[in-house]
C-alpha cells in the first residue's frame, strides 16, 4: 500500500443483495438527492452518533453482519475500531459512495473454482492455512476448501459492497452513518477531541459589553487593523483593505472624531472586493526609525502574489515620509483565497508573517505541508539586516536555518496552517496564539512553536481531512490546536490576544478571539496546551474582523461591515472558571 495514497474504498464490504431493500421514502422529501448532494452534507454535517450507530446495523446497511468495530477482526470485512484514526472523513465517505474504485489491500474478493464444478466467494480469511483456504462471507459464513481441489482462484475487481448503499438512507442518515464511523478511534484520541471540540459553549452570566469608539461620524471601508499610534498618546491607527489607505484617528476634547491620512498607496496595492491591504505592524524601534510594515496583494497578468513592504514615516510621527516603499519579501499565490494572515513582531524582535495555504479549497497540492512554499506556514525574519540578495535576513535559530535539502524554506517557523487570520503573543510568557481558519467542519486556535507541523490539510481540528499527505513518520508528528470550534458555533475563525491586566481578575490570562459570522466573542483558558475553560462573553452588533488593543491593556474589536470600532467594556463581566477538584 502507497502510505500517501491509503486504499480505503472497500473499507465497507456488504452484500449484492443488499440494493434489493427498496429506497427510503425520506428521499422524495429531499427530491432526489443526488450523489454530490450526500457527499457535500456528510463532508460538512456533524451527524447524531448515535442514529448513525443504528444506521450500522439496520437492514438497509447491515455494515455489522462484515464489520467488528472492536477490535477483534472476527468479521469478514476490516475491524473499524480505529476508523477514524486511519481514515479522514473524506475516505470514509468515498469508500461508501464507490465502493469498487479501489479496494483495500488484503480485503479484495477472491473468487474460487473447484473440481467439482463449484465456485465460491469472500475474502480470504487470516484462518486460512497451508492446506485450507477460508473464504470469509456475511455475517458468520465461512467456506473452508481444501487447496488440493482449486482449479481457478482470482481476484474480483468488484466490492461486495453494493454501489449504491447511500440510496437507501436520505442525506442526514448518511452524515449520521459516516459521523459515526469517523468517531470510531482509539480512546486517548477519542477523549481530546471530546474535550477540545465542545458541543456546547456555556455563555457568561454577565457578559463583556461593546461600545462605540471610532466611526459613528467616520466613513470607513472595510476596515483590517486597529492599534494605537506607538508614540503619540491617545492616538490610534486604522488600515482600510480596499483603500490601501492607513489613517491617524484622534478624539478632541468634545467627543468629536478626527481623521489624517498616514499614508495611502492604492497604486500599489491590487484591490477587489476581497483583495487588498491586509496587515500592518510599527517596528519596535518605531521611534528612532520611523518604519512601519504592511502585506498587500499585487496582481501583473495571470501572476498572482503576496507582498511585505517597508515604509518610513516623516519625523513628527504622525505621517509617511513620501519615500518609496522598499520590498521585503514578495511571493507568489495560487488562487485569490486564502493570502494573508497578518505580521507581527515578537518579543525577540523578528517579523513574524502568516501566510495562507493560497487555495484551492481543501488545498489539494498540499501547499500548507511543502515545505518548500511560502503558503500555509508562519514566517520569521529579521527585517534589520540583509544576506545575499534578499531584503532580510534569516534568524540563526530558525527552526529550518541550517536544513539539508536546499528547496526547503529557511524563513519557515511553523508549517500546517490553513489561513492564520490574526496572530498574537502573549505578553507575560511569549507564547505565539494563532486563530487558524478551518475547511468546512471546524474552525482553530491553537499555540504554535518553533518547528511544529499543525496539521493541515491533513488533518481539520481533531479530525482528519485528507490522507493524500499523510506522512507515518515520528518527526512529522501533528499538533493539535488547543480547541476547535464546531460549525454550530462559528465559521471563520478571527484571532485576538491574551487578556493581561489587573483588572477585572478573573479575564487574567484569558484569550479572546471571535467568530467572523456569527459575531460571538470568546473567552479561552488552556493548561500545556490543552484547553481548561471556554466561555462565550459577549457578541458584538457588528462582523469583527480583527481586534486591536492598547498600552493601558483596552481592547477593540474592529467591525468589517458597518466600520466601527468598539472597545470591549470588561466592566461587571466575570469569567467564570470550574471549580477545581
Amino acid at each position: 500500500m502507497n502510505k500517501k495514497s491509503p486504499r480505503v474504498a472497500s473499507l465497507f464490504l456488504l452484500p449484492c443483495w443488499l440494493v434489493l431493500f427498496p429506497v427510503s421514502p425520506l428521499l422524495a422529501e429531499e427530491k432526489l438527492a443526488t450523489k454530490a448532494d450526500y457527499v457535500q452534507h456528510a463532508m460538512r454535517k456533524d451527524g447524531d452518533l448515535a442514529r448513525g450507530k443504528a444506521i450500522f446495523s439496520d437492514k438497509r446497511a447491515l455494515c455489522s453482519q462484515c464489520h467488528s468495530v472492536d477490535g477483534s477482526r472476527s468479521k469478514a470485512g476490516p475491524d473499524l475500531a480505529a476508523a477514524g484514526d486511519k481514515f479522514s472523513r473524506a475516505d470514509l465517505v468515498s469508500s461508501v459512495m464507490e465502493p469498487s474504485a479501489t479496494i483495500m489491500a488484503g480485503y479484495s474478493l477472491a473468487v474460487v473454482n473447484t473440481r467439482a464444478g463449484e465456485e465460491f466467494s469472500g475474502i480470504i480469511n487470516s484462518s486460512s492455512t497451508e492446506t485450507e483456504l477460508v473464504l470469509a462471507g456475511i455475517g458468520e459464513i465461512r467456506h473452508r476448501i481444501k487447496k488440493s481441489e482449486i482449479t481457478n482462484q482470482a481476484s474480483s475487481p468488484v466490492s461486495m459492497m453494493p454501489p449504491n448503499l447511500h440510496a437507501a438512507l436520505s442525506t442526514d442518515e448518511f452524515a449520521d452513518l459516516v459521523a459515526y464511523l469517523e468517531s470510531l478511534k482509539q480512546a486517548n484520541d477519542q477523549l481530546a477531541n471530546e474535550n477540545s471540540t465542545p458541543m456546547e459553549i456555556t455563555p457568561l452570566s454577565k457578559p463583556v459589553k461593546l461600545v462605540p469608539v471610532f466611526g459613528e461620524t467616520l466613513d470607513f471601508q472595510k476596515p483590517v487593523w486597529f492599534g494605537e499610534h506607538p508614540t503619540i498618546d491617545g492616538a490610534f491607527v486604522i488600515v482600510e483593505k480596499s483603500r490601501a489607505k492607513v489613517s491617524l484617528l484622534e478624539k478632541r476634547a468634545d467627543g468629536n472624531e478626527t481623521q489624517a491620512t498616514f499614508v495611502a498607496i492604492p497604486d500599489e496595492v491590487y484591490v477587489t472586493n476581497d483583495e487588498g491591504l491586509l496587515g500592518f505592524a510599527f517596528h519596535p524601534d518605531f521611534a528612532n526609525n520611523r518604519k512601519y510594515y504592511f502585506m498587500h496583494e499585487v496582481k501583473d497578468g495571470a501572476r498572482r502574489g503576496m507582498v511585505i513592504g517597508e515604509r518610513e514615516a516623516r519625523e513628527d510621527l504622525r505621517a509617511d515620509s513620501g519615500k518609496p516603499t522598499r520590498t521585503v519579501l514578495e511571493y507568489e499565490v495560487a488562487t485569490v483565497v486564502h493570502h494573508g494572515g497578518g505580521l507581527e513582531f515578537g518579543p525577540d524582535g523578528f517579523l513574524y508573517i502568516g501566510m495562507g495555504d493560497g487555495g484551492p479549497q481543501g488545498d489539494p497540492q498540499g501547499h500548507a505541508q511543502d515545505l518548500s512554499s511560502f503558503s500555509g506556514k508562519l514566517v520569521r525574519i529579521d527585517v534589520d539586516r540583509r544576506e545575499g540578495d534578499r531584503a532580510y535576513a534569516i534568524p540563526n535559530d530558525n527552526p529550518f536555518a541550517n536544513h539539508p535539502d536546499p528547496q526547503v524554506r529557511r524563513e519557515i517557523f511553523a508549517f500546517g496552517l490553513r489561513q492564520p487570520w490574526r496572530f498574537s503573543f502573549d505578553p507575560n510568557n511569549g507564547d505565539l496564539w494563532v486563530g487558524d481558519v478551518g475547511q468546512d467542519r471546524f474552525e482553530e486556535v491553537g499555540i504554535v512553536r518553533a518547528g511544529e507541523n499543525h496539521g493541515w490539510n491533513v488533518v481539520e481540528g481533531f479530525e482528519l481531512f485528507s490522507t493524500k499527505y499523510r506522512k507515518e513518520k515520528p518527526e512529522q508528528k501533528l499538533v493539535p490546536p488547543i480547541v476547535s470550534f464546531r460549525r454550530k458555533h462559528g465559521v471563520s475563525i478571527t484571532g485576538g490576544y491574551v487578556f493581561r491586566s489587573p483588572t477585572p481578575a478573573s479575564f487574567d490570562g484569558v484569550y479572546i478571539c471571535a467568530d467572523y459570522q456569527s459575531k460571538k466573542l470568546w473567552g479561552i483558558t488552556q493548561r500545556d496546551r490543552k484547553l481548561e475553560t471556554i466561555r462565550q462573553i459577549g457578541s458584538c452588533p457588528d462582523r469583527i474582523v480583527a481586534f486591536g488593543k492598547d498600552r493601558h491593556g483596552s481592547f477593540y474589536a474592529i467591525g468589517y461591515d458597518e466600520g466601527v470600532i468598539y472597545r470591549i467594556d470588561f466592566d461587571g463581566a466575570v469569567f467564570e472558571r470550574p471549580t477545581p477538584n
